[in-house]
């Protein structure tokens, strides 16, 4: 085995056992670690992976990632200076300053659709709900050109998905119930009770984020739960033969994964407590830095697509981005949950090795209006916004595009939908101009027709 054959975990190995006599001084030493580190990033074969930071309701692009100082419209945030030359963002988001040159910013995106409903159904599949056709959501699609049929774990993972604007908009659509998402967080946190069977005290970082069901009661033991899972199988067989079609074999598919998640060590990803303290700290003592921390461990063990929403500040599943009225306070509370844990899992990415090969999206349905409403809120807007993407394919530290100066309409570059989910498909390795057969047996492409993947965004290895 040559040197360039060893893993990252092979190297970790051979330290731990003392392999060689090598300390891990002399390897820094040596150039080894930063050649095994670009090695490891390099390899155009590692799985790629996305992670979409989704924020329902629609975000300030002003107060967030496109201020306006000077302007009657840049309201009441200051810009800072990032680790990027010329380029300034919410004085709110310090620890996202430090991680610009891995960020591109879109500052001109432009749709039409101001409705939350259709704009997300529009976001989040690249399509808008019109005619007999179930578009699938981006997670569904990306995790059925880049998922595995024989991982342990969903290809795709959704935590904390706010579903009441638009439920159609987080479904697999016509790909079918095999693509859709594992659910993690949405339903009202789990308590702790004051009965006595159980300490009344918080959780230090929130509610956690659980896989119901995934374990079995103690009232039954293992070779019990085998036994009737065997006879659950047999059964299934039966049906299948008797009534075969795409309904029963969707139901034994999604049987036979829980199954293998149930039975898998892999399932260990959701347990957050085997990280250290001050790594969880650092996400944030909330349920979206935990979510954050959660999608880093998911797309360590190789799951496709991940999916985080900060629907507000106080971890539950409003819409907090939607700031008709109070928009700086309500913008600030969201950004003191958003900047820690987006900047650390970019770090923490970073740090492992898988910065390169995750792609990270931040996005919302539509931005917010420039000029500020007689209750201090900012409207829905959908002609001139901003969306962000880092990571893996992203040529980061830059702007593309812009607002003019009261940040009223694009002004340079304009970026339509399909434009934007044909830039992440390429960033992932994947052609948008591939095709599915849809419901009602037309072919859809994966991206919507004139959708031009944005070249100056794309590292040259990317697609």
């Amino acid at each position: 085995m040559s040197m360039n054959d060893l893993s990252r975990r092979d190297w970790m190995r051979m330290l731990a056992r003392g392999a060689g006599a090598l300390s891990v001084s002399s390897l820094s030493l040596s150039g080894w670690f930063p050649a095994l580190a670009e090695e490891v990033v390099g390899n155009s074969k590692r799985h790629r992976s996305c992670i979409l930071l989704w924020m329902p309701g629609g975000p300030s692009q002003i107060d967030t990632f496109d201020p306006k100082p000077g302007h009657k419209n840049g309201g009441e945030f200051k810009p800072i200076d990032t680790n990027v030359p010329g380029i300034q963002i919410s004085e709110h988001l310090p620890n996202l300053a430090k991680q610009m040159n891995h960020l591109a910013l879109i500052r001109s995106m432009q749709t039409k659709e101001g409705d939350h409903g259709r704009a997300t159904y529009h976001l989040r599949t690249g399509y808008l709900p019109q005619g007999p056709v179930r578009y699938p959501t981006l997670g569904s699609l990306i995790s059925h050109e880049l998922g595995s049929e024989t991982s342990e774990l969903p290809n795709f993972v959704s935590v904390m998905p706010n579903r009441l604007l638009s439920p159609a908009a987080y479904g697999a659509g016509f790909l079918g119930p095999k693509f859709a998402p594992l659910v993690v967080g949405a339903e009202p946190p789990r308590r702790p009770r004051a009965n006595g069977d159980q300490p009344a005290m918080e959780f230090p970082y929130g509610p956690p984020l659980e896989v119901r069901n995934i374990r079995t009661t103690t009232e039954v033991s293992q070779p019990q739960s085998d036994t009737r899972l065997d006879l659950l199988a047999s059964m299934e067989d039966e049906f299948r033969r008797q009534r075969p079609g795409i309904s029963a074999d969707s139901h034994q598919s999604a049987y036979s994964q829980a199954v293998r998640m149930m039975r898998s060590e892999a399932v260990g990803a959701f347990n957050l407590d085997e990280e250290p303290a001050p790594l969880r700290e650092a996400y944030g003592k909330n349920r979206f830095g935990q979510g954050c921390l959660l999608a880093r461990r998911l797309v360590e063990r190789g799951v496709s697509f991940v999916e985080v929403a900060l629907s507000d500040a106080m971890g539950g599943m409003g819409i907090g981005w939607d700031t008709h009225q109070q928009n700086f306070e309500g913008v600030k509370a969201l950004s003191g949950v958003l900047d820690p844990a987006w900047g650390t899992l970019m770090q923490d990415l970073q740090d492992r090795g898988l910065l390169d090969t995750t792609l990270v999206v931040w996005m919302g349905e539509f931005g917010r209006t420039a000029v500020i409403n007689q209750q201090g809120g900012r409207d829905h807007f959908p002609n001139a916004w901003t969306t962000v993407l880092g990571g893996g394919g992203i040529r980061g530290g830059q702007v593309y595009g812009k607002t003019d100066e009261g940040g009223e309409k694009v002004a340079d570059k304009p970026v339509t939908v399909p434009d934007l989910l044909a830039t992440i498909t390429t960033a992932l390795g994947v052609d948008p101009k591939k095709e599915n057969m849809s419901n009602v047996g037309r072919p859809i492409p994966l991206t919507d027709r004139g959708g031009t993947p944005i070249a100056d965004l794309l590292t040259t290895s990317a697609g």
